[in-house]
């Protein structure tokens, strides 16, 4: 069983060993590339490679290597790590607590620097912990439409900024607000251009103010009082088309920080209107084709530049507020619900909610939007370097856990509580400089986030140890590193010993025949500078060798389908056993346990164990242990005439006994109980049989180690008794006597049950027959009347 386990222990390996020899690794560092179960032997080439092997045999699985002699100290094996660099605990802090903490001093995230020393195909994991701050500070941004149709809405929006400051009191204690407002692109078709529509665009007596593309009214500010007095002061504009352009208004909102006044706190943009959108493309009907260059164009406060740039893409608004950490709340009207709706769903941690007709419920529609949005966390990556994986596991709250793209985020998360996300990242392949890369990670809407150094292994540590020009490699020819030579240019071979215009002479191949042959290295390999460089075939697991490459693992004897039986290893062409195995195809075993009979004897003593079998000497004797003999006695019918004319001095072989019967040693003992039982070393029978007297007689019969024959016999045989004559006689007379007196029984029943019948059937008769009662039956009547046969009645 343990050689068994140890053959497939070899075949689980050898599979494993795939990956690294397909690789044909010229050096350690393409060696450690090729997978991350692939290890190098720096051990010197005269110590390591056999005959024929290319330098890429030492690259293969560690198990493979050790196998081979490459001892663990001569292996290269780096492994990749990971090392937190700055690692703050998440803060812990309760709204109207003493403490006052800036902004940046507030943790929700952790760890927020870490670097990972990536080798390829090895993933290196770590756990990321977020945490809702209690009484975070918020700047909300008021972006709204102010085109006729929100002149209502306007009226209800100037009193805005005390009420929200109070509902959103219950929420932080450091809440800020700002207001800007939109119209549309100052071009035609947009607006009219005539004169007398850019100063009022409304028609009849309406006084609006000239359009304009966007305006930043009120940058982010504490005081409640000054929003109101500011839009207080503000007048609904005029266009032409129902779509507004508030794309433009959201992009400088967006990229226009220092203007507007963002802190580095929780971002959101209230956007309000009641009309759909122009995005880009749609400046082409004003002659405007310069797509948006996604930069801030304000000049007091003014967005100058929408007669020259483009509206921004749908995909370049999402980028500009994922940079910016800016979390959008669309406050529009039923009619654009469906609209929004989708708008929504590409544009990640944004939410859409119903406007009433004049704005009077804009203050619950912000603080149910940023309670929806804030009870969601998402987290998202910058760009990965090519090669490199990233996959997420999830840990939230009630024990909810998701993999793979649900893997980012964690929902209905609420202040104080904690996540945890599990964060694997791979290195597929080295980047071709080898330099370090940087990736962040940070959950969407927050301006927090992980800093990642990647520093990909991609060379060994014995490379940076290599000696150039170097003795061992052919006076000079060569780097000796790992163990190897890396040949200078134009110069090849294991030991860099021919330069590339010798390769193909035909001096060369004559050190490539072996004696008498034609064949170049027995064509199973190359020639290369006077040395077979044997070639490989499609199956990993077989390989030529030898200094012709005479040699391989695949082509000896075979026993059950298997190379050597599967209980040896082929080298050059025999078979190499395991310990207990032999043969041409380690196909017979040594093991004589299969052999060992009943009684402890190898093949009973009748015979010899050969690979496993018995051989029967004995031609009476067969069977798997030679124990079976269709035509002789068992051990005790053998020995009974022997035990009994020694023991009691009767018997067929009385007469003989000193001659047949003096060939095993014979003790008496008292009683059955002592004789020999079995568990003792010898092999042990017990018999029980009968004299010539008709007793029963018991002994046992064993073979001990050196051969000799021990009986054990019980000194007193046990006959049985003779026959108590009167209770037989007593028996045999009550037996006569009971069978008598049932067999009257029987045939008095017999006739009981005849007689029954007999009367029974009387009685039938008599009550079936037929009696005249008016005449006598026996009567006979005295008058004759005779008839004259003549007679014709004239």
């Amino acid at each position: 069983w343990l050689w068994e386990r140890h053959r497939l222990s070899l075949i689980w390996k050898r599979t494993f060993s795939f990956d690294c020899i397909k690789a044909n690794a010229k050096s350690c560092g393409e060696c450690i590339q090729a997978g991350p179960n692939c290890g190098w032997c720096k051990k010197t080439v005269s110590d390591f490679l056999q005959e024929g092997e290319p330098t890429s045999a030492r690259c293969d699985d560690l198990a493979a290597l050790k196998s081979k002699g490459c001892p663990m100290e001569d292996i290269e094996n780096p492994r990749g790590s990971k090392q937190v660099l700055e690692d703050r605990e998440v803060t812990n802090r309760k709204k109207g607590a003493a403490e006052k903490l800036k902004p940046e001093a507030i943790t929700q995230i952790q760890p927020q620097k870490l670097v990972l020393k990536l080798r390829v195909g090895e993933p290196q994991t770590f756990s990321l912990k977020f945490k809702r701050a209690e009484d975070y500070p918020i700047d909300l941004y008021y972006l709204m439409d102010l085109s006729y149709s929100m002149k209502d809405d306007l009226e209800n929006v100037k009193s805005l900024g005390t009420a929200l400051m109070v509902e959103m009191g219950k929420i932080t204690s450091d809440f800020r607000i700002g207001f800007g407002s939109f119209v549309e692109k100052t071009v035609m078709p947009y607006i009219s251009t005539t004169p007398a529509k850019l100063r009022n665009p409304c028609t009849g007596d309406q006084n609006c103010t000239s359009p304009f593309s966007y305006k930043n009214v009120l940058s982010l500010t504490s005081e409640g009082n000054k929003f109101n007095e500011l839009v207080g002061k503000q007048h609904i504009s005029g266009n032409l088309d129902s779509p507004e352009g508030g794309f433009d208004a959201i992009m400088q909102v967006a990229v226009c920080g220092e203007q507007i006044g963002w802190r580095n706190v929780t971002r959101l943009l209230v956007f309000s209107t009641d009309a759909g959108f122009h995005f880009a493309g749609d400046g082409k009907l004003g002659g405007i084709v310069l797509p948006n260059d996604g930069k801030c164009h304000l000049e007091d406060n003014m967005y100058t530049m929408s007669h020259y740039y483009d509206y921004p893409s749908i995909a370049h608004l999402v980028q500009k507020l994922s940079e910016n950490n800016i979390q959008t709340i669309f406050a529009v009207t039923e009619e654009f619900q469906a609209v929004y709706k989708e708008l929504k769903n590409l544009i990640p941690k944004s939410a859409v909610g119903t406007l009433s007709s004049n704005s009077s419920n804009v203050i619950q529609l912000i603080v149910d939007a940023y309670n929806s949005l804030s009870s969601e966390v998402i987290l998202e990556n910058t760009k990965l370097p090519k090669g490199v994986t990233i996959s997420y596991k999830s840990f939230c709250k009630n024990g909810v856990n998701d993999t793979q793209e649900d893997g980012r985020k964690c929902s209905n998360i609420s202040i104080g509580d904690e996540v945890r996300f599990e964060i694997n990242v791979t290195a597929n392949e080295c980047p071709k400089k080898g330099q370090n890369e940087t990736i962040k990670i940070k959950p969407l809407g927050f301006t927090e986030e992980v800093e990642i150094n990647l520093q990909f292994i991609c060379e060994c540590q014995c490379q940076s140890e290599g000696e150039p020009n170097s003795p061992a490699c052919h006076e000079g020819n060569g780097t000796f590193e790992c163990g190897a030579c890396r040949c200078n240019e134009g110069r090849i071979g294991r030991l860099c010993e021919c330069s590339t215009d010798e390769v193909n002479s035909e001096d060369m191949d004559a050190y490539c025949r072996r004696e008498n042959s034609t064949e170049i290295c027995s064509n199973n390999g190359e020639c290369i500078c006077g040395q077979c460089v044997c070639k490989k075939r499609e199956n990993t697991n077989e390989v030529y060798s030898g200094k012709y490459c005479e040699c391989d693992n695949f082509n000896c004897d075979r026993s059950n389908g298997l190379i050597c039986g599967g209980n040896g290893i082929c080298k050059c062409r025999v078979c190499e056993c395991f310990p207990n195995f032999t043969g041409s195809a380690c196909d017979c075993s040594l093991d004589t346990l299969p052999c060992m009979a009943s009684n402890g004897q190898i093949c009973n003593g009748r015979g010899t164990c050969e690979c496993g079998t018995c051989n029967c000497t004995d031609p009476k004797f067969q069977g798997p242990t030679c124990e079976m003999c269709q035509t002789c006695l068992g051990v005790c019918a053998e020995h009974k005439d022997c035990v009994q004319c020694r023991a009691f001095d009767k018997g067929e072989k009385k007469e003989t006994c000193s001659q047949e019967c003096m060939h095993f040693n014979m003790t008496r003992v008292e009683s059955r109980d002592k004789l020999p039982q079995p568990g003792q070393p010898d092999p042990l029978s017990h018999c029980k049989e009968k004299d010539v007297d008709d007793c029963w007689f018991y002994f046992t019969y064993s073979v001990n180690s050196n051969g000799e024959a021990n009986v054990h016999v019980v000194e007193t045989p046990e006959c049985p008794s003779g026959p108590d004559i009167i209770p037989i006689v007593a028996g045999v007379v009550a037996g006569i006597v009971l069978i008598g007196l049932a067999l009257l029984l029987i045939w008095k029943l017999l006739m009981i049950i005849h007689d029954r019948r007999e009367f029974a059937k009387f009685e039938k008769e008599k009550m079936n027959a037929k009696w005249d009662t008016g005449e006598n039956p026996i009567y006979k009547s005295a008058v004759t009347t005779v008839v004259n046969p003549k007679y014709e009645g004239k």
